[in-house]
């Protein structure tokens, strides 16, 4: 069988403090983060619902038995930069916080796909999902889980495409047999595992894969007011006016002739460009911050098609 470090990167035990500081740099998606927190611990830990039930129904629920048949999927599509990797591997802090348990984040390689040999992809994503188990496995004590386990794919298209598209090489229709026996066997088993899908081509992914979601998060460039909390969050301590914040977020925004900034063109390219162009000789410059926002061109808008 396949080593786990052919398999996945170097495996991370949270919470730990950059994706901490990751996670909790992420503002703006506050919703989509309960959202997330819910359906995470849920799928961690079934009998937290079950305890939901008996303190607030008297426990015969049958809406519970809906739950119980769901897969730990989780799919996360949006646009470029628009927070889907970062989010997929800084939630299970918050998760670990929740639910008291370390949370190993495991991150698959691409190389995963094989190199096209006849049963060479198959043959690796089955013993991924194998080490899942085993690990899973362990994690699963008499009284519940004692840690969870997430598996982050991303550019998850490159792993699950859809078999419907007429181009796909058999070997690639194979990969996504394995894929999706291996999801259905994690939900057969009842272990502490997530799996997470990250991917920019919602429309290119399986069917079968979609049906199998408990849910997908949808990843949109931020609004107005999203804009405002991630340019005061980064721009913190700089002495920046309220008034060029507000314009900024206006500038940063949709216009006739171009779309708005995505999370990481404001976090990694505005707001650092600021600071370089300021060091060493002088303060970061409300105008000069202004100048810089009218002259950065957001990130393209990413398509299907692409």
């Amino acid at each position: 069988m396949t080593s786990q470090d052919d398999l996945f990167h170097p495996v991370i035990e949270l919470p730990e403090a950059v994706r901490r500081a990751r996670y909790n740099r992420l503002v703006g998606l506050d919703s989509m983060k309960a959202r997330l927190r819910k359906e995470a611990a849920l799928l961690a830990d079934p009998r937290l619902l079950q305890a939901w039930a008996s303190r607030h129904h008297g426990g015969d629920v049958a809406a519970l038995a809906l739950f119980a048949d769901r897969s730990p999927l989780f799919v996360f599509t949006g646009d470029v930069g628009s927070g889907k990797s970062a989010l997929a591997e800084s939630f299970g802090c918050d998760l670990a916080d929740q639910l008291d348990l370390p949370v190993f984040l495991y991150r698959l390689k691409l190389a995963t796909r094989g190199s096209g040999l006849v049963g060479e992809m198959t043959a690796l994503i089955g013993d991924a999902f194998t080490h899942l188990h085993a690990e899973g496995r362990r994690a699963q004590g008499p009284r519940g889980a004692n840690s969870v386990l997430i598996l982050v794919v991303d550019e998850a298209d490159a792993f699950v495409q859809s078999r419907e598209a007429q181009q796909m090489h058999h070997e690639d229709r194979a990969g996504v047999d394995a894929f999706l026996a291996g999801i259905d066997s994690l939900a057969s088993a009842k272990i502490p595992v997530i799996v997470v899908l990250c991917t920019n081509r919602v429309g290119a992914l399986d069917p079968a894969v979609m049906r199998r979601a408990a849910a997908t998060f949808t990843f949109t460039r931020p609004d107005t007011q999203q804009r405002h909390a991630v340019l005061t969050q980064a721009l913190d301590g700089l002495a920046i006016r309220p008034e060029t914040i507000d314009k900024l977020v206006v500038l940063t925004g949709p216009s006739t002739d171009r779309s708005g900034y995505t999370f990481s063109d404001l976090t990694q390219r505005l707001v650092p460009a600021a600071v370089l162009h300021a060091f060493p000789d002088h303060p970061v410059r409300d105008e000069d911050l202004l100048a810089l926002a009218e002259q950065l061109e957001p990130s393209p808008v990413f398509t299907e098609e692409h």
